[in-house]
């Protein structure tokens, strides 16, 4: 591939679908490589917008906006940023010859958790927690009763934990199906419920599909609350025979997702115990658990995510993890840092403060309002070891206040 020139007839042009803080880094990173991005969402100034060239503000589950857009624009390469999007109209654009990123089909999959469910359990056979799909309440107390309780209640279409539940007896599944339904990212009005694995710890293995074939980050264990990301760090600790089993996993399922042709990185999230894994989800795109690659990594996952997408090499150096060949890595960790309540104009205090523990580094993501709560900030840290490192990051993140100016 030949590097362009932005603004000209020479530049390599990447059209992000969603703008949020994730796809800000990729922005940056394209930027770099001195490509012409243009950044789409359903609001102004979302964080990619920020730093991209162009924006556009729409309503990307509508299809035939995004088709408009494309046409106008005529991106080198489409890359979704988020979940809801209209992929049956990603599928034909594909088929027409544009370039999807990773796929068009992997991105309509891992969109719904009924699609990429089933890919992982019943085609490749991969070990999943027991799960049951359900289109109403009374098959959601089927589903249920066969998992067993506690389950967890999950919308097949949604994110960041929106409609994510548990229901420790039968007396709570009227209450998590409505949960479920004012969550719900899709119109499927569907949920999976999924009976409950006896696992130590999750983590996510970032996994990048590039020229070269695939590799993997140093695995990213993190705490989730209501099923979104709250703490991560890298690298969590398992054992030789639970990191080759994860790897193989991501890699049965990545090389599905991608066939010949797919590239960028995937955040295969995955549960462990001992020597046991099991598969969990997917996310066709850099994942917010990665955001401690930002400080832990030589290369972010946001950067590995561009040179995939542009054929460039990623190379692999052997760290001494288990062994392992995998990106060059120190031991880092992220905190994220939540604003709660309704602001139309965030301000933050105590950036100085938090920025006074050696080793630290905070990204604040830009977002215009916040309605309820939201994740506004990451604070980042690196130390000796892994327990240095989350300290350290913790302090940060408490040091950081979002106010309503």
């Amino acid at each position: 591939m030949k590097f362009g020139t932005p603004f000209t007839p020479s530049s390599v042009k990447l059209m992000l679908l969603g703008s949020g803080e994730l796809g800000k880094e990729v922005v940056i990173e394209a930027i770099r490589l001195g490509c012409e991005v243009v950044a789409c969402d359903r609001y102004e100034n979302a964080p990619a917008m920020q730093v991209a060239h162009r924006s556009y503000v729409f309503n990307m589950r509508d299809g035939k906006l995004i088709r408009k857009v494309v046409q106008k624009e005529k991106p080198d390469f489409i890359v979704p940023e988020i979940e809801a999007i209209a992929t049956d109209e990603l599928v034909k654009l594909e088929k027409e010859g544009w370039r999807v990123i990773p796929t068009a089909r992997a991105v309509r999959l891992t969109m719904d958790r009924q699609g990429i469910r089933q890919l992982a359990a019943e085609t490749l056979k991969l070990p999943t927690s027991p799960y049951r799909f359900a289109g109403s309440l009374e098959e959601l107390k089927a589903g249920a009763a066969a998992v067993g309780f506690p389950c967890f209640i999950k919308p097949t279409m949604s994110s960041s934990g929106h409609g994510q539940s548990m229901a420790k007896k039968p007396q709570d599944l009227a209450k998590a199906w409505k949960f479920a339904m004012e969550g719900a990212r899709g119109k499927t009005n569907k949920v999976i419920v999924e009976g409950k694995i006896d696992f130590n710890y999750e983590i996510t293995l970032l996994t990048v599909r590039h020229k070269g074939g695939i590799s993997y980050c140093a695995p990213v264990g993190h705490i989730q609350t209501d099923g979104d990301y709250r703490e991560s760090w890298q690298p969590q600790p398992m054992t030789k025979t639970a990191l080759k089993k994860a790897q193989d996993i991501a890699r049965k399922v990545v090389g599905n997702l991608c066939g010949k042709n797919g590239r960028g990185i995937f955040g295969v999230e995955l549960f462990v115990k001992d020597d046991n894994v099991w598969f969990s989800e997917l996310s066709p795109r850099p994942h917010d658990t990665g955001m401690v690659t930002m400080v832990s990594q030589t290369m972010s996952e946001m950067e590995l995510h561009v040179r995939a997408i542009l054929d460039l090499p990623i190379p692999l150096l052997r760290q001494g993890f288990e062994g392992q060949a995998c990106i060059e890595f120190r031991p880092g960790a992220s905190v994220a840092i939540i604003a709660h309540g309704n602001m139309k104009n965030p301000q933050y205090e105590g950036v100085a403060e938090a920025l006074k523990i050696k080793g630290t580094h905070i990204r604040i993501f830009g977002k215009p309002e916040v309605i309820g709560h939201r994740r506004m900030a990451v604070a980042l840290a690196t130390g000796k070891t892994v327990a240095e490192a989350r300290k350290k990051a913790a302090q940060a993140a408490k040091k950081v206040r979002v106010v309503n100016a």
